[in-house]
């Protein structure tokens, strides 16, 4: 009998890892561009399979309008 991990369960691991690594990347990114140092830490610390990561980059990652935008 085979009593190791199923191979599906190998891809979903690689799978989620992937994505984990993609969406923090660039939820760093942005929190690093607009200096939200509080989220740069969090982001960097908690390990929440994307989680954080994607409501950061979809709710609080909106750059501020600089005064160039104004203007214009």
């Amino acid at each position: 009998m085979y009593y190791g991990i199923a191979p599906i369960i190998w891809v979903l691991i690689i799978l989620l890892v992937v994505w984990d690594l993609i969406i923090r990347g660039i939820g760093l990114w942005k929190a690093a561009n607009n200096k939200h140092t509080a989220w740069f830490i969090a982001l960097m610390v908690l390990n929440t399979v994307g989680i954080l990561p994607l409501i950061y980059v979809l709710f609080f990652s909106k750059p501020k309008r600089s005064q160039d935008k104004k203007k214009k």
